[in-house]
């Protein structure tokens, strides 16, 4: 008996035999190779008109960092150049010189930490605490209502949660290159990178 001829309509189209392909992978790339160049460009504008909004106070982005890292309350009593490199996530080298012109400009004092007499202690001078915060706070304050224009309270917080997520990553990486491998231990990048406990956000 003849094979009857099936209508065009009855026939599947030529992809449904075969196997669907994953694009999950690729997509991810794709994906992760736009937010990091959009993270760069913004880190480059953040630099460019950051700096334009301080400027006339005599600022750059990288002494409001110094300046607002100092001005917390948990730095009352400075913070040694380790930690405030720690914290600033730079290097004690880039922030030696910078600690030095933010002192002979008068905005930071140096002093030896009691606890350990090989550090050194920076805190704000009387003249930087003016600085921050008659001049260089509501020139940054005007810039952020700028820079934020149309961002919800939700959309900050879910940016801020987004960020930080990408952060813990980010340090535990920076971790793993700098820690000398142990013998026998296999070699870095051969294991996906494990999340840690969520810390405190920066204060």
């Amino acid at each position: 008996m003849p094979t009857p001829v099936r209508k065009r309509s009855d026939r599947l189209p030529p992809s449904a035999s075969a196997p669907p392909v994953d694009r999950g992978p690729v997509a991810r790339m794709e994906l992760a190779n736009r937010l990091f160049f959009r993270l760069y460009q913004c880190a480059n504008m953040l630099h460019k008109t950051g700096t334009r909004a301080v400027e006339s106070d005599g600022l750059t982005t990288q002494r409001w960092a110094v300046l607002g890292a100092l001005s917390r309350p948990a730095a009352d009593n400075g913070m040694t150049i380790g930690e405030l490199a720690r914290y600033l996530m730079v290097s004690r080298q880039s922030l030696a010189g910078l600690i030095a012109r933010m002192t002979r400009d008068g905005h930071l004092a140096t002093t030896q930490d009691p606890s350990d007499l090989r550090s050194r202690r920076v805190a704000l001078t009387r003249s930087g605490r003016k600085l921050w915060l008659i001049r260089a706070r509501p020139s940054i304050q005007t810039y952020y209502e700028h820079a934020l224009a149309g961002f919800s309270l939700g959309d900050l917080s879910d940016a801020l949660h987004f960020l930080l997520k990408l952060l813990d990553n980010m340090q535990l990486l920076d971790e793993s290159d700098a820690a000398p491998a142990a013998p026998g231990a296999p070699e870095r990048g051969s294991a996906p990178v494990r999340m840690r406990a969520r810390r405190g956000a920066p204060g």
